[in-house]
This record gives structure tokens, C-alpha cells and sequence, in this order.
């Protein structure tokens, strides 16, 4: 990697970072890529996440399934992409990532563990908002990747990220949603019983159902499809694509060709 991080301001006209929340993550960066450390969850996450991102792209741009780089030829932005457990693979796949993160920690991590492994990925300390107001080019695909659940304004957030869609390009949301099942698992269990996750890494109250994904992207003129559900299953260790979204779900959305 020949480039250096390029340090975007954070102070806009429309802040979306939470500073407590930048504050929270900020702390565990050195552990990013400890796959038994504090993110030890979005590991084991990981593979399906990425299955579903890799179907969702051949399928919508038809790209050849099986090829060693298909995503050859695709811009894609990550953003809140932490220390880069989907950038670094998305940019193996071929794709050109630009990847954004409010914490300047984050994005040393990430810098660092890409360089060790001959990546170049175009790596920002910044927000969405400073993206847009610096011109930034609209991208083929936006992953928004367990970040509107850490926001300040989740409504205005998704707006500015659709903003960032091309035409005929899409972008993918995966988060938490608000249900008793949702609190129960992902912040008593996870957080208190079986300490997969440092207390306070979630905050219920900041879930968002699907049709308040969903509401503010169609606004911004992105066609969303039905939520798609992923769960966890205790006798295997392993996360699966499901139909149960009372938890964690994905949700793509596209926008027309011009």
C-alpha cells in the first residue's frame, strides 16, 4: 500500500457521529483483528456476512460466480469499516474500497494490518457527511455495515449514504432490530451472560426496525427489499442466513439506472 490515511474533517454542518459511541470503539481498536478478542462476534459473523454481500453483487451487476476477483471494476464504500474485516477481503475480491471510519484509532488499525497484507485500500478518518460536502464521486456499492445503530440521526445518516449510490448501484444495511428477542440475545446475552461483547457496546433504545431502515432510503429514492434474517446457532458456533429478522437482519437497497 503506497498511500497514506487521508484525515477528512468530522466537523460538518451535519454531524451523524456520536462521540460516546466513537469514544467506545476507539478504546477496543488494537483488538480488531484478535478473532478471541472483544470482536471475537463480528469474526464468527464474518463468512456470512460476506456470502451474503458476494451473492447479493454477482447476482445484481452479473458478474461471473466462481471468479477470483469478480468485483473487478467496482467502487465500493465501507463505512464505519473499524479495523477493516470487510474492506480487506472486498478489495481481494477486486473491488477498489474507500473505507471510512469516525475514529482515527479505527483507521490506524486497519491501515496498519492492510499494509502487512500488501492491500491497497483507500482508508479515511471521517464521516459521510464530510464525503459529501468534499465531492466525493458516488460509489458502485455502499456497505453500511452494523453502523446506523451508533449514530446520532439515523434518518439523516441513511439519507447521506443513499446520497453516495450511483445509478444502478445498491447499497447493503445490516443491523439490529427492536424487539424483546433482540435485547434479550444481543444485549442481555451476549453483553452480561455470556460476554461475547463488553458492557454498553449496545444501546437498545438505538435499534432500528426494518421499516425505519427502510423509510428514509426509499425517501432518498433507493428501492429496498424485504429484510433478510440472519441467525446464530448455539450447537453449531455459526452464523446462518434465516428468516427470523427479530434480531440481526440485511437489507439491500438499489437505486434505477439515470
Amino acid at each position: 500500500m503506497t498511500e497514506t490515511a487521508e484525515t477528512v474533517s468530522i466537523a460538518t454542518s451535519r454531524p451523524s457521529i456520536d462521540p460516546d459511541e466513537v469514544a467506545k470503539f476507539t478504546a477496543m481498536a488494537a483488538e480488531w483483528w484478535d478473532p478471541k478478542g472483544k470482536f471475537r462476534p463480528l469474526h464468527k459473523f464474518n463468512p456470512v456476512r460476506l456470502g451474503f454481500i458476494r451473492d447479493t453483487l454477482e447476482e445484481h451487476f452479473r458478474l461471473g460466480a466462481g471468479e477470483k476477483k469478480p468485483f473487478a471494476g467496482l467502487r465500493v464504500l465501507d463505512i464505519g469499516c473499524g479495523g477493516g474485516l470487510v474492506s480487506e477481503p472486498m478489495t481481494r475480491l477486486g473491488a477498489t474500497v474507500t473505507a471510512v471510519d469516525a475514529s482515527e484509532a479505527n483507521i490506524k488499525t486497519a491501515m496498519t494490518h492492510a499494509e502487512q497484507g500488501g492491500l491497497d485500500i483507500d482508508f479515511r478518518a471521517g464521516t459521510v457527511e464530510a464525503l459529501i460536502e468534499n465531492g466525493e464521486a458516488p460509489f458502485d456499492v455502499v456497505l453500511n455495515l452494523e453502523v446506523v445503530e451508533h449514530v446520532a440521526d439515523p434518518d439523516a445518516f441513511l439519507k447521506d449514504c443513499a446520497s453516495l449510490v450511483k445509478p444502478g448501484g445498491l447499497m447493503i444495511v445490516a443491523t439490529l432490530n427492536r424487539t424483546a428477542k433482540a435485547f434479550a440475545l444481543a444485549v442481555v446475552g451476549a453483553e452480561y451472560v455470556l460476554g461475547w461483547l463488553p458492557r454498553g457496546t449496545h444501546e437498545f433504545e438505538k435499534f432500528l426496525r426494518p421499516d425505519e431502515i427502510e423509510a428514509p432510503l426509499r425517501d432518498a429514492g433507493l428501492s429496498v427489499q424485504a429484510a433478510q434474517g440472519v441467525s446464530f446457532n448455539p450447537l453449531t458456533d455459526q452464523w446462518r442466513l434465516s428468516n427470523d429478522t427479530k434480531v440481526n437482519y440485511l437489507m439491500v437497497a438499489t437505486r434505477p439506472d439515470a
